[in-house]
């Protein structure tokens, strides 16, 4: 197999190879997350925080987030408020959010009347379409104050339409307006109740972990690229020990991506993306290159993973031993045989990973490019 072929990352021009690799690397963990051999035999650290508290699981989809957010630092660099650019913006969030319907309701066996509504992609798609309004009328320094004052207006609607108890599963304010909105059917059931951690009300301060994304490529275009390790550094450890901070006063918190939630992991990921920098744009190691591969066609591989993770748990199934089992279930238990049962569904994971690395090879190296 022959070495990608990949832009040489310099320490010259404003891109910043790190960028495209952190998207990569967002991609990787969430099908590593979503794709376990069995979800009765996952190692802690890849199960998401069941309500109060932070994971690793917990760190993709804010990074993903925030890869969005990078992306439109560049794409949108030059966006003016015309009728083609909201139309092209209206164009691209609507096909996002019915991609994630679609998702839902594959393969077909689900009523439409019980249709889960909210979900990642669909809240992708509603972030991407607000910040990117925002990004035409806004400068960074308005955009920075927009990005910490959405999280605090969610702070306050907490407090104000929730029963009793704003930060409890049970009548927060983001339950009771999706279940007014969409009704119970359409939302999320697995934490007992009828709540999804997608809600609509908790996309307002999702978008700032968007806005995050986009400001902090938006001042590494403008530094020196082994100025900005420090920079990222600096930012990174003040926003972990803020969001640390908050979090006493209200809990970091992904299902209802509180404030401190946004915060935390946003100095995570300038961590991450420091060490990042300094790998891959100021050093110039080539060995997560191959994460810039995973990340030329993020939506469609994310996109592929789920639907053949569908397709082998429900409908590829056949006769084994006397009973009917999936090709998925097949998967794993034929990795049980040899491991122990954690490390079967890890290794499991581990090899969709790299099945996905290798389409995403295949079409970066013929210079397919899918985009919605």
């Amino acid at each position: 197999m022959n070495t990608p072929v990949v832009p040489r990352p310099d320490t010259t021009s404003g891109r910043f190879i790190a960028l495209d690799a952190l998207r990569g690397l967002a991609i990787a963990l969430m099908i590593l997350v979503n794709t376990p051999g069995s979800w009765s035999h996952v190692y802690a650290p890849l199960l998401h925080a069941p309500w109060h508290g932070f994971t690793f699981a917990d760190l993709v989809f804010p990074m993903f987030l925030f890869a969005v957010g990078a992306a439109m630092a560049f794409s949108m660099a030059k966006a003016t408020p015309t009728a083609a650019v909201f139309g092209k913006i209206a164009k691209r969030t609507l096909l996002l959010f019915g991609c994630g319907l679609f998702l839902h309701w594959f393969p077909f066996s689900q009523s439409l009347t019980e249709l889960r509504i909210p979900g990642v992609l669909q809240r992708i798609a509603l972030c991407y379409g607000l910040a990117a309004l925002l990004l035409l009328y806004l400068k960074p320094r308005p955009l920075l104050w927009v990005a910490v004052l959405l999280p605090l207006l969610y702070w306050g609607l907490l407090w104000q339409f929730s029963l009793q108890h704003p930060y409890e599963l049970s009548g927060n304010a983001v339950q009771r307006f999706d279940l007014w909105l969409l009704g119970s059917a359409h939302l999320y059931q697995g934490f007992g109740a009828a709540f999804d951690p997608e809600g609509l009300l908790s996309t307002l301060p999702a978008v700032s972990s968007v806005l995050v994304g986009y400001l902090v490529a938006t001042a590494l275009r403008q530094m020196d690229k082994a100025s900005s390790v420090l920079w990222l550094l600096r930012w990174g450890l003040a926003l972990c020990l803020f969001g640390l901070f908050w979090h006493l006063l209200w809990p970091i918190n992904k299902p209802l991506w509180s404030g401190s939630y946004v915060v935390f992991s946003s100095g995570l990921i300038l961590l991450l993306l420091a060490a990042m920098v300094w790998w891959m744009d100021v050093r110039q190691r080539q060995t997560l290159q191959p994460l810039v591969v995973y990340g030329s066609n993020p939506l469609f591989i994310y996109m592929l993973s789920w639907l053949w993770a569908s397709a082998a748990s429900q409908l590829i199934r056949f006769s084994y031993g006397g009973q009917t089992i999936s090709l998925y279930q097949f998967g794993f238990d034929s990795l049980n045989v040899l491991l122990p049962a954690k490390l079967a569904s890890l290794v499991f994971a581990l090899l969709h990973v790299l099945l996905f690395w290798g389409l995403s090879y295949w079409l970066y190296q013929r210079r397919i490019f899918i985009k919605l």
